[in-house]
């Protein structure tokens, strides 16, 4: 078990679904990709090279309301990079093998809009997608309800850029 301190990613997982309720498979498979990619030297040694100690890596789930992407809200506090990202929910049913290879594929666009917004090295090879373990831990949740828009605006159906960067405070 590795200390808190190797950790170079460092996941905060939300949901803005307007019923409340989070998708724990999707955010389960979610955490499971951003872990596999914190723990593989490859990606490891290309994170070294940004000199940054570490990344606080947002990921708000939307339901049908997916931000229009790649977008987010990427800044730098200290010696840490914070980006918030919006992700799209997988279509309901989908098994582990799906929701593995969604969020894997989500986690490295995130990291590409990263990587183009630092002028960083290339991202190295994804390590392949595998369902997250049956016995994995309650990931924890920022729940946040939507607030009512417009009707005029609902068809754009996104959060705007500051919802997104206000999302974990």
């Amino acid at each position: 078990m590795r200390n808190m301190d190797e950790f170079w990613i460092h996941p905060r997982l939300g949901t803005a679904t307007r019923d409340g309720h989070a998708p724990r498979h999707y955010l389960v498979a979610l955490q499971h990709a951003v872990q596999t990619l914190d723990a593989d030297p490859h990606w490891q040694r290309w994170w070294h090279g940004s000199g940054l100690h570490g990344c606080e890596l947002g990921i708000v789930t939307e339901g049908r309301l997916d931000h229009l992407r790649p977008s987010a809200d990427i800044h730098r506090v200290d010696d840490l990079l914070r980006a918030n990202f919006t992700c799209e929910l997988p279509p309901a049913g989908a098994g582990p093998d799906e929701l593995a290879r969604r969020a894997t594929t989500e986690v490295r666009t995130m990291f590409e809009v990263i990587r183009e917004a630092m002028a960083l090295a290339d991202l190295p090879p994804t390590p392949d997608p595998s369902p997250a373990p049956g016995d994995a831990d309650e990931v924890p949740v920022t729940a946040k309800s939507l607030p009512s828009i417009p009707r005029e605006l609902e068809q754009q159906g996104y959060l705007t850029l500051t919802q997104v960067q206000d999302f974990f405070g």
